[in-house]
């Protein structure tokens, strides 16, 4: 019974500090309710029309459900090159998929990183990184988030005495939604001939950039960065990731990230869904002017309520409120009234930074927002 009680007591603890979790229910109950904790920013996943229009074309309801063994295994590559494919002519590099975001930072700081290599990252870098970086086993320290003065510190005392170094970012972050400086980092990178720079822009693709395609592509200096991650579950409304790297990289990776060796692949139908969502974004220049334009309003409605937060206009944005109570509490006054905005808490993100996160979708009505500040308002005070 001790190793039982062990799990209780525990989650007793959770319960009791505000952090337990369950997956939460159907919240509508049969009534509208505006999604602001979805990472759909194109609106695209909720739009059951361009599934139509896929479905439509009898040869897409023929791609198998299943691809039933890892990519080395699978006889059938057909749609993976031709996603890939497409990838590589949009990005100007070779891109390899893999079963999701989590799979992708996982897999390739595992491969990439050796107890010679020492691991920069951002102090706000997602969880997955944090777990790819534990199971590279490599030695590694964080800077201060967004602090380029003292990354630049790090690496004048600590790059000549590794081999490799490896400094990681995100470009648009998850909890936040303020982006990296691409220009700064690559000029960092050009001082430290041992240095790679790896940008995670999960939270980027299909909402930043031309035609959507992240800040390193519009940042004109993706050849100087080593590898660039992507998700396609977010504003591209599928399921898996890639990165773009250079040959030999992609190489390597095949042959040493476990998540992508010893993985069942995704199925052929999601991959060949996900090239006809980002042949569906790619022009939806005007969604996602909408989009900035909506964050804007509600960047307005929150400095309002919180003028001591520094907050990004964009389309994440947060209202900290520093107690998992609190967040708990203030989010369910905003169901009350038709908001899903569910509370963000500890260990996701700093003890004293719980909050409540703001996701847009460009299909979000614009008085929905200011809808949302009066409310936000009288819950506030």
């Amino acid at each position: 019974m001790h190793k039982v009680n062990r799990y209780s007591d525990i989650l007793d603890r959770l319960h009791a500090e505000g952090n337990f979790r369950v997956i939460p229910s159907e919240l509508s109950a049969g009534r509208r309710v505006t999604d602001l904790s979805s990472n759909d920013y194109l609106g695209l996943g909720a739009n059951p029309e361009i599934q139509a229009e896929f479905f439509a074309d009898a040869s897409n309801r023929l791609i198998p459900m299943t691809s039933s063994a890892s990519r080395l295994l699978s006889g059938r590559q057909r749609e993976y090159d031709e996603l890939e494919s497409l990838l590589t002519s949009l990005y100007g590099r070779p891109c390899l998929l893999f079963n999701s975001g989590y799979h992708a930072n996982t897999g390739i700081m595992q491969a990439m990183a050796d107890p010679k290599t020492l691991i920069v990252a951002d102090k706000l870098v997602h969880a997955s990184i944090i777990d790819g970086i534990t199971l590279s086993k490599a030695p590694f320290t964080r800077f201060r988030h967004n602090d380029f003065n003292h990354l630049e510190r790090i690496l004048d005392k600590e790059a000549a005495s590794h081999d490799r170094v490896l400094i990681v970012t995100e470009s648009v972050y998850s909890m936040d939604g303020d982006r990296t400086d691409i220009e700064r980092l690559v000029d960092l990178k050009r001082h430290y001939p041992n240095a790679m720079l790896y940008v995670d822009e999960a939270h980027a693709f299909g909402v930043e950039g031309p035609g959507g395609l992240g800040l390193c592509k519009g940042s004109g200096l993706i050849e100087e960065i080593d590898v660039i991650v992507g998700t396609f579950g977010k504003a591209c409304a599928s399921m898996g990731a890639f990165c773009c790297v250079s040959p030999l990289m992609r190489d390597y990776l095949i042959n040493r990230a476990r998540s992508f060796i010893f993985s069942t692949s995704l199925p052929p139908m999601t991959v060949a869904w996900t090239r006809y969502m980002i042949e569906t974004f790619l022009p939806m220049d005007s969604e996602r002017d909408r989009l900035r334009s909506l964050g804007e309003k509600l960047y307005a409605h929150l400095q309002a309520v919180a003028p001591s937060t520094a907050i990004t206009p964009s389309h994440i944005q947060p209202l900290i409120v520093g107690s998992a109570e609190k967040a708990v509490s203030l989010s369910q006054g905003l169901l009350a009234e038709g908001f899903k905005v569910l509370p963000i808490r500890t260990p996701t993100v700093p003890p004293g930074t719980e909050r409540l996160r703001f996701s847009l979708s460009s299909a979000i009505d614009p008085a929905e927002i200011d809808r949302l500040g009066l409310i936000l308002s009288k819950l506030m005070n």
